[in-house]
């Protein structure tokens, strides 16, 4: 079983950034495939991005350039910097992970509310 807690969400202004981290339970944490998913209200969830077990990134369009996805494999923690954010960025954030091989996301965190005003 593995545990996801993120932390690092709040209210900033368009053209800010935030640092979401993502810590995460389970002693073969090195191998999972961890993703960043959101969710506005009113809208289904969407893929932001993942780093895989070669810390790897892939994003959606809609955030390349301006996120970034890095882990420490060491402190079993999954970061996302979110720079240039934009009103359309707001949504709940949610770290996700899956082992090698999956092509679902088994586990999930609570999420993190991330704010963007105009």
């Amino acid at each position: 079983q593995v545990q996801l807690v993120e932390s690092g969400g709040g209210l900033v202004q368009a053209g800010g950034s935030l640092r979401l981290s993502c810590a995460a339970s389970g002693r073969t944490f090195r191998t999972y495939t961890m993703g960043w998913f959101r969710q506005a209200p009113g809208k289904e969830r969407e893929f932001v991005g993942r780093t895989d077990w070669s810390g790897g990134a892939y994003y959606a369009d809609s955030v390349k350039g301006r996120f970034t996805i890095s882990r420490d494999n060491a402190k079993n923690m999954v970061y996302m910097q979110m720079n240039s954010l934009k009103p359309e960025d707001t949504a709940i954030y949610y770290c996700a992970a899956r082992n090698p091989g999956q092509s679902e996301y088994p586990y999930w965190g609570q999420g993190t509310q991330v704010t963007v005003s105009a």
